[in-house]
């Protein structure tokens, strides 16, 4: 989606000429991984964060074009809605340090506070900011760019109803909505590997089984529109805020465009490309110059633009990623992990997800074979929504995991796993220095319980028992703010008035 796009409005034959030639893209993809060598080279990682705006007030402050005008950091893009803007770091190489360059790349934020500053904003990294309401999402919501229009109209016509939310929790929310702008609520911080196409499905597998407790103990969005909803309410409220589609699709059982998958990869990235052309219709038909064929038949690296921006519009929480840079290559982009609260909490949640991923691939083909993937499917979303305390299927014995009844309580599931992310991140050769004090953090948290989800829960109680009010929404993301910018881990924060 980062891909330039020039208008909102396209002709059926667009559409026509679109699919013809994303199958023109899968057939010089399916090539270049025919390619000895094609996609070797170090491992790095990479991420990109959306941050919220908000004012003095903790309101958000719809001023992204704003800001980003005013900033000198070239890192930063604008997000959907116009209190959102998102940072792109920079790569760096898995083995040694990549944990002190990511902190590096984040502090570097405070450029990005200071151009907010100038128009009374602050930055507030959470996955849903708290004090979000329905008038701060409605169409006007959204950053004016073409691509915004397009997916917004796009999205809209293929759906031809208003989105439906629905969403269980201890204030339960349905609504409908009109907008796009709803999705935009959440913040992520997304994360890149790259990595080799022939390590890629098992990794991809891995990574797919390390997300639920990753997820389950990264939490930190449990309130929208004044809803106390799940521990990570990003999930199901990006998941209903973009489904375009109809009755019939669903009845259909069309998968929605934003899920967790449907079974366990076989052979490559090229089967999650290929899949994504043949399930979904396409949103944004906007064709290329480069013929992808021609290029390769030229010796060139093709761009494959179409099926990246196709890609684009569809938001597997872990999805493949190709990119024509350094002669071409994939990575994998991990999408389940909230914005927040803390820089530490963020590189803890990375080392975890990241570290446990590899730690799986030795025993990958075996634990895929012990689990049902409709298991790893359903876990993902028992994790988004009770966190720490949701009940998980782990076969016992698996990775070492003593788990009673094959189940396992999340919490526990993760304090288990601290070993096995340490050993793939020793394997990647990532330097203990570096790694072992972000798993401490991870195995305090796991140990009390307290993640940037329950803190807001525990501290919303006390400001405010029943229903949640604005003035106390308000205090807690101001005591959130001010905890956060600290840096101290989130299960270090007290609990007090």
């Amino acid at each position: 989606m980062r891909l330039e796009i020039d208008r909102d409005r396209f002709e059926a034959t667009e559409y026509v000429e679109f699919g013809e030639r994303l199958s023109d893209c899968l057939l010089a993809l399916e090539t270049l991984l025919g390619r000895s060598g094609f996609g070797e080279g170090p491992t790095t990682i990479g991420a990109e964060l959306e941050v919220a705006l908000i004012d003095e007030a903790a309101r958000p402050t719809p001023l992204n074009v704003e800001v980003l005008q005013e900033t000198l950091d070239p890192r930063m893009t604008l997000e959907i809605d116009r209190f959102n803007l998102e940072c792109n770091l920079c790569y760096s190489s898995l083995a040694g340090a990549p944990f002190a360059a990511l902190r590096r790349e984040l502090e570097a934020h405070d450029e990005l506070s200071r151009a907010a500053a100038l128009h009374g904003g602050r930055i507030a990294m959470i996955g849903i900011l708290p004090t979000v309401s329905t008038g701060d999402l409605d169409s006007d919501a959204m950053t004016d760019t073409a691509r915004y229009r397009a997916l917004a109209f796009a999205l809209r016509e293929a759906r031809q109803a208003p989105f439906r939310l629905d969403i269980d929790g201890e204030d339960p929310l349905v609504m409908d909505c009109d907008s796009v702008t709803f999705e935009g609520a959440a913040t992520s911080l997304q994360l890149h590997l790259r990595v080799a196409p022939k390590d890629f499905a098992p990794l991809f597998n891995a990574i797919q089984l390390a997300t639920a407790p990753a997820i389950a103990l990264a939490g930190n969005s449990p309130i929208f529109i004044g809803h106390r909803l799940w521990e990570e309410t990003r999930v199901a409220l990006f998941k209903q805020a973009v489904d375009e589609r109809d009755a019939q699709a669903k009845q259909s059982q069309r998968l929605p465009r934003v899920g967790f998958g449907t079974q366990w990869l076989r052979d490559g990235a090229l089967e999650l490309f290929r899949e994504a052309v043949e399930i979904f219709p396409p949103l944004l038909p906007i064709l290329d110059r480069e013929d992808p064929v021609a290029c390769l038949k030229a010796g060139g690296i093709p761009r494959l633009r179409e099926m990246r921006l196709h890609q684009g519009t569809v938001w597997s929480w872990n999805r493949p990623v190709y990119d024509p840079a350094d002669g071409g290559h994939l990575r994998i982009e991990l999408r389940a992990l909230p914005s927040g609260p803390t820089i530490t909490d963020m590189l803890a949640n990375t080392a975890f997800i990241v570290g446990l991923a590899y730690g799986l691939v030795p025993e990958i083909k075996s634990l895929t074979e012990r689990f049902d993937f409709a298991d790893a499917h359903a876990n993902f979303y028992r994790a988004a929504q009770g966190g720490l305390d949701a009940w998980l299927v782990w076969p016992d014995g698996a990775a070492g995991v003593t788990a009673a009844g094959d189940r396992i309580r999340a919490a526990d599931l993760a304090d288990q796993l601290v070993e096995v992310a340490r050993r793939g991140l020793r394997a990647q050769g990532v330097e203990p220095a570096d790694a072992d004090p972000l798993l401490e953090v991870i195995t305090a948290r796991a140990q009390s319980g307290q993640t940037g989800a329950v803190w807001q829960r525990r501290m919303l109680a006390l400001l405010e028992p029943g229903r949640p009010s604005e003035a106390a929404l308000a205090q807690l993301v101001q005591r959130y703010v001010l905890l956060s910018a600290e840096g101290t881990p989130v299960h270090t924060w007290p609990v007090e008035p």
